[in-house]
């Protein structure tokens, strides 16, 4: 199978497990019921999902990322489907990526049969580099297994400052995304391909100019990887950061699309949580706002064509 993905790519992200604890307000052990108290709410995205697809969300490119803890059934019913499926490999809530599963991953990912095996991780180019050593590792052994049984990958990619960066934009992040984070995030793929981490896919974080994802998308293509993609990813930012993201990379040559999960689905969960929306409610919330972030990311792809 070769190297990349080429096809349109949007895909609803609620993989998410410590945001899911502190949303529903749970702390400490997950007991029985607070298990049953997240995969409610993960069942309410997933309906918003489906109503959305229905609605005219491409089936072809409309994909979920969920979790195997607290969304097996949903992944189950996902794949029946025939939706696109992206599951997490890696250890939640960890700045050192690790499996999950230890060095059973690899049963997991076949028991479910995702369309794409999914990582997040913590990497700076000028942070720890015993640790960035460590990770790069696991990764490069998890890239291979994956490629070995022609299954894709997905890589999501975090650049947090370290703490002589923050100290250099005078603790300023918009500063730090806009004058450092670029050239930090190609500095650290070309680091991660170098040591033999072969994304198919991987998920940008939002950039503002377009000629940073230009650099970006370049990198992830180098060296013959010309299948290779991006897409950009939430962060979690309100919605007029993740539009402006979604402008930017838009049309650019290998951006496919994004991932993008708490700014679709967080304002809905939380209604339906502290019982002021109804399931019906803040899943049609879900639906809207995930057809309208496809809707802004298919006109400004269009906007770039035409121009």
């Amino acid at each position: 199978m070769e190297l990349g993905y080429e096809k349109p790519l949007y895909i609803l992200a609620f993989d998410h497990r410590g945001s899911f604890l502190t949303l529903a307000g749970i702390r400490g052990e997950v007991t029985s019921e607070a298990a049953r108290r997240i995969q409610d709410a993960k069942g309410v995205i997933y309906e918003g999902f489906r109503k959305a697809v229905e609605a005219g969300a491409p089936p072809e490119a409309a994909g979920i990322l969920v979790d195997e803890q607290f969304g097996a059934e949903i992944a189950w019913d996902a794949r029946r489907r025939g939706y696109l499926l992206a599951m997490p490999v890696e250890r939640s809530g960890q700045d050192e990526f690790d499996f999950e599963y230890g060095e059973a991953f690899g049963e997991h990912i076949e028991a479910f049969d995702p369309t794409f095996a999914k990582v997040l991780v913590r990497y700076n180019p000028e942070g720890d580099r015993a640790l960035n050593a460590r990770q790069a590792e696991r990764l490069r052994k998890l890239s291979a297994w994956l490629h070995e049984r022609r299954r894709r990958f997905l890589f999501e990619l975090l650049v947090p400052p370290t703490p002589a960066q923050r100290e250099a934009v005078g603790g300023d992040q918009d500063r730090y995304d806009r004058e450092l984070r670029p050239r930090l995030m190609v500095q650290a793929i070309r680091e991660l391909q170098e040591a033999g981490v072969e994304p198919d896919v991987w998920k940008i974080e939002g950039l503002d100019r377009r000629e940073d994802c230009q650099r970006t998308s370049a990198q992830v293509r180098s060296g013959g990887r010309d299948r290779v993609a991006c897409v950009v990813l939430g962060r979690g930012a309100d919605e007029a950061a993740v539009v402006r993201w979604l402008q930017a990379g838009a049309g650019v040559a290998g951006y496919v699309g994004f991932a993008i999960g708490r700014t679709i689905w967080w304002d809905g969960v939380e209604g339906y949580l502290d019982g002021r929306l109804s399931a019906e409610q803040a899943a049609e919330s879900v639906k809207s706002n995930y057809l309208r972030m496809i809707e802004v990311y298919r006109s400004a792809e269009r906007a770039a064509v035409a121009g």
